[in-house]
């Protein structure tokens, strides 16, 4: 089988993709997806349709590639890695905040070498992509396949609008608009869950152009290695249902995610020599930096008793309000995160351990280091393509990263000493 693009993984950016590159009815696309795929939205399981669901994310769930790793060097208990094994990727099952990037960092980006990154040179996309409910402005969409909203104030949970309270009260800007390229401070969160529905890529790109001729989606098929011809990738070695096939394009896009992108590489012979060799992976080219550099949102909660008869989340969304904020004596704008949430039943209780929990409700003040220092790096545990690789993410090894996220802390229980609460 031959292809005029070939793309692995069918998760946010290949369903996108996919539905772009399809648009030239002259070229034909082959999308590959480990997981299931659901082609309509009445066929989707509630777990993924469903944005106040969590299940789909669990260590057990056929939807999560639950990925174990480490997150410090001292951490003895392996760390859950969520990450979408289905048609629309983690984008199917996330928590549907839709918070862009600041605009320095697309800049940095730029400034490495290739101008097209640049927030200017993005902001069109931006766009292009959604469909703003609330904003409209210059740097909004109107007419884009992914809908954003904001939760109405007066819908707000009760620790919601306290969080809300307390951190006016603290001295932070009321941030009417967390996407605008000069925000900061403490609002409602951007969302992509109108109605409670999770509207992920695949829902918003692919499923509206699955009939294309030109287009053929191909789940639960994975990939094994990218086949090279010197130094020009040429085709895939995939399994699919127990039977080793090769798909042949005149272009291979890799599209799998921060994990299995590497991953996938080094599996193809692409990436560390002397790690290579260790495995018995034939080279293709040494690349070192393939793996390195693993970076994460590392986060740290810190959990609350509610008094009786607070309402709590049960099917509202689950990310509601926030703050962002920059860390003092810190350079990066709005490198710091807080949000407050809410939980019961089976909203309640740790993923890893299959979603039963010694407490049935609570409530949450989640503190995330959002422009981490510390980079761990990710390896092969193995050839096999069906082994996870290793993980590790060495989680505040810099000074820098446990002062932040201390002063984190320490403010959100300055800010719960607030009589809101």
């Amino acid at each position: 089988m031959r292809y005029d693009v070939v793309i692995i993984g069918g998760g946010s950016a290949g369903c996108t993709l996919a539905a772009r590159l399809s648009e030239d009815r002259n070229r034909s696309v082959l999308l590959l997806e480990a997981g299931p795929d659901y082609p309509d939205l009445e066929r989707l399981p509630d777990e993924l349709k469903l944005g106040h669901r969590q299940e789909a994310s669990d260590i057990n769930s056929p939807f999560n590639w639950a990925y174990l790793g480490q997150g410090t060097t001292e951490q003895k208990t392996p760390m859950q890695v969520a990450r979408g094994k289905v048609i629309g990727g983690s984008g199917s099952v996330n928590g549907q905040v839709f918070l862009r990037g600041l605009p320095e960092d697309y800049d940095d980006w730029a400034a490495e070498g290739n101008g097209e990154w640049s927030f200017v040179n993005l902001l069109p996309f931006f766009r292009k992509l959604e469909t703003d409910l609330d904003v409209r402005d210059d740097f909004h969409g109107i007419d884009g396949p992914i809908p954003v909203w904001r939760l109405p104030r007066e819908q707000w949970l009760p620790v919601n609008e306290a969080f809300h309270q307390a951190t006016v009260a603290a001295g932070f800007f009321e941030d009417p608009d967390m996407n605008n390229p000069d925000s900061t401070g403490t609002g409602a969160m951007p969302m992509n869950n109108p109605d409670g529905i999770r509207i992920s890529a695949s829902l918003a790109y692919l499923n509206p152009n699955r009939r294309r001729l030109n287009l053929t989606i191909k789940a639960d098929v994975l990939a094994h290695r990218i086949i090279f011809d010197g130094d020009r990738a040429v085709g895939v070695d995939v399994e699919s249902r127990g039977e080793m096939f090769i798909v042949e394009g005149s272009e291979i896009i890799l599209c799998a995610g921060g994990i299995a992108s590497p991953q996938l590489l080094l599996l193809s012979g692409v990436g560390p020599a002397a790690h290579l060799r260790e495995l018995g992976i034939p080279l293709v080219k040494d690349l070192p930096g393939v793996g390195q550099n693993l970076r994460d949102h590392p986060l740290v909660t810190v959990e609350l008793e509610p008094r009786d008869g607070v309402r709590l989340a049960t099917v509202e969304p689950r990310i509601q309000t926030g703050l962002r904020y920059t860390a003092q004596g810190s350079e990066s704008r709005n490198d710091m995160q807080l949000f407050p949430s809410s939980f019961t039943g089976l909203r309640a209780g740790d993923p890893l351990q299959g979603r039963s929990p010694d407490r049935p409700q609570g409530m949450r003040i989640t503190c995330i280091l959002k422009l981490a220092d510390s980079a761990g790096e990710l390896t092969l545990n193995s050839s096999d393509p069906r082994e996870p690789p290793r993980l590790e993410y060495r989680y505040f090894e810099t000074e820098w990263d446990r002062r932040r996220m201390r002063e984190a802390i320490h403010l959100s229980l300055n800010l719960l000493e607030h009589p809101a609460f």
